[in-house]
This record gives structure tokens, sequence and C-alpha cells, in this order.
């Protein structure tokens, strides 16, 4: 009698117990901002420039630009870009240091595009997007690169590769035209690589920041 009025008990541990585990196993859902590596946020110091003092420090960069790649500037350009540096400085702003500064944050915005999130490698996903196909017999698909909006890669220049994941689908999934919405779910990959993207006048190399072989591919619900 007593091991029966344990049994209830013994069960509802045993499920108690497995439960976690098998909400561990559920696919992570993944948006397109958590691809992108979190950063520190850094001090804009153009946020306090006034709209006529960022044109004036913007025509000093494309002057200054064109004199270092040695191309044939005007004597009135070079006036200008004298007059407009010394109006800056005048006013207290230090003109080379912004140079320095704006070209250090486009070349932190360019290694920002590029860097993937390596706490996601080896993760299992769910994540939306539209499939481009790359490999595909009628209808159906087996690989594609999933892309955060219409017409990317093709009709506008492609998202940053941290933004493109290449997709290989375990199944063939049936598509009526490219850029279908889709979800895709599988093991992601943080690796970069190039993928060769065909069109009918000729081809593109795309830099892709992602990889993920789909288990599952399906249409897009929200």
């Amino acid at each position: 009698m007593k091991t029966t009025h344990c049994l209830p008990v013994l069960l509802f541990l045993s499920c108690a117990l497995l439960a976690p585990n098998a909400r561990a196993d559920a696919p992570r859902q993944l948006m397109w901002e958590d691809l992108v590596p979190k950063t520190t946020a850094v001090e804009n110091p153009f946020a306090k420039l006034k709209k006529d003092q960022l044109l004036a420090l913007s025509d000093i960069a494309s002057v200054r630009e064109r004199l270092a790649r040695g191309e044939k500037v005007s004597a009135l350009d070079l006036e200008d870009e004298q007059a407009a540096t010394r109006r800056l400085s005048q006013a207290g702003i230090d003109v080379d240091a912004l140079l320095a500064k704006r070209k250090e944050m486009a070349e932190q915005k360019r290694a920002q595009s590029v860097a993937v999130n390596p706490s996601l490698d080896g993760q299992v996903v769910r994540m939306p997007g539209y499939l481009l196909p790359l490999e595909y017999s009628g209808k159906k698909v087996t690989e594609f690169l999933l892309v955060p909006w219409v017409g990317a890669c093709i009709h506008t220049p492609p998202p940053p590769p941290n933004q493109i994941v290449h997709v290989k689908a375990d199944k063939p999934f049936e598509i009526n035209g490219m850029f279908v919405p889709v979800w895709v779910t599988g093991q992601l990959g943080a690796h970069s690589a190039k993928k060769s993207l065909y069109f009918l006048d000729g081809s593109s190399d795309i830099d892709v920041g992602y990889s993920l072989r789909a288990t599952e591919v399906e249409p897009y619900k929200q």
C-alpha cells in the first residue's frame, strides 16, 4: 500500500525534473538585431555641432581627401577649405581632431558591420527572414540566403555580412518566387564566408556572416 501511495509523487517529481530539459532543447528565437554584437556606446562629438558647422566640416574633409588621393583641387576650393577651417577654429572647434575621430568612427562602423556574435555559434535557433534562392530544382530550394528585407542583394545593396545567413536545408522547400517570407529553424554557425549569387546578366560574391543547417523551413506566420 505504501508503494502505491508513493507512485503519484514519484511521477510528479520525474515530470518536474524532465520539464526544464525539454524547455532547454527548444530553439532560441532570434531577431535580426540579435546577430549584431553589442558594443559600448561612445559619445558622438558631432552631436554638439550646428548644421552649418557640420556642412563646413564635411567640405573640409572632402577637399583634404581629394588632396590625399592626389586629385587636382581648384584654387577656389582650397581657399574655401582654409576659410572654413579658420571659422571653425575661431569657434573653438579642433578640426584636425574631429576629422581623425570621423575616420575612427567610420572604421568602427565598418568593423561592426562584419563582426558576428560569437555567443550564438552552435546554438539551435528559429528566426524569420526573406528567402533568396541559391540552389534549387524547379520550385524546390535546398540552399538560400536569408536576408532581413525584400530586394536585398539584388534590387538594393547587400546588407552587412552579419545581417545575412547562408542556409542549407535538410529537406527541399517549395517556393513561388524570390524573397519568400519564412521561418527557419536549425543550428547556427558564426563563421564568415563568401557566396556567389547569380543573375540573368552576371554574378556577384556576397559576404555572409552566418551559416545555418535548417532542420525546418516553414512559411512565415506571426
